[in-house]
Formats: structure tokens, sequence, C-alpha cells
């Protein structure tokens, strides 16, 4: 018997809709990215993009832990001399938790074009509203 090697061709793709009100970030992007990633299928490639589409909702009401809020920081670098700029997760969560979320998870995935692929299959919104009805998305239970 020969080993089952997917390719873009044979892999077929589910909707999942994932209600983050109350859970920890880290536990809803590492189980997200295990999705987006096709690792829960038993024809994960490490080589394909497996995985399936996964819509967050209610990110606002998102949580972090300890005091996380206030100690750990978003770094960017402009490329310039002195170009660090720090953000604490209070201000990030108070004006865009969609970028939190979207970080956190879009850090789990492989630096390459595989990595940048699965990222798009990700959709992340605010509130309990979202615009892919028309895809007959699944509820997914995120073990805590």
């Amino acid at each position: 018997m020969s080993t089952f090697m997917a390719n873009a061709g044979n892999v077929d793709r589910k909707w999942y809709v994932v209600d983050a009100a109350g859970l920890p970030l880290g536990r809803v992007a590492s189980q997200v990215a295990s999705i987006l990633r096709g690792k829960h299928k038993p024809t994960f490639t490490p080589h394909v993009d497996t995985g399936d589409h996964v819509i967050v909702i209610n990110c606002d009401k998102i949580v972090l832990t300890a005091n996380k809020l206030d100690q750990k920081v978003y770094k960017r670098y402009s490329g310039y001399v002195n170009g660090l700029k720090t953000t604490p997760y209070r201000v990030i969560m108070e004006k865009k938790p969609e970028f939190a979320v979207y970080e956190a998870v879009r850090g789990m995935l492989p630096k390459n074009s595989l990595g940048r692929a699965t990222i798009k299959k990700l959709r992340v919104y605010r509130g309990s509203e979202h615009k892919h009805e028309a895809q007959k998305p699944e509820a997914l239970a995120i073990r805590v």
C-alpha cells in the first residue's frame, strides 16, 4: 500500500466559525493555526496547503491572561536608526482586536510561501456578524 500524498487537486476545504468570546488569545490562535494548516485531517501533507477556512468572531471579547495586557508589547521596526516602535496590547485590543488575533495566528504558521498562502484563509471580525453565511460555516468548539 502506498502513502497518500495530497495535492491541490484533491483537497476538499470546509468553513469553520470560531466564537472567541471569553477565550484566551493563545489557545484560540494555536487551534485556529492548526485548522488553517490542515493538521486535523488524516490527509495532512506538510508541503501542501490542506487546511480549511476559519472565521473568528467576537475577537473584541478575547482575553489575555495574567498581566499580559500591560506587559506584552507589539514591536515594529521602521528600518531607520532608533526606529523601534512598541505598543502595549491594551492599546491594540482597544483599537484593533482583529489585528491582535491575526498576528497571533500568523506567528504560529510557517514563515514561507506555504504560510503566506495559509493565512489568506483566515477571516477575523470584531462583532458576532460576518459576511460568509453563503459558505455555510460549521461551529468549531475551542478546547481550553
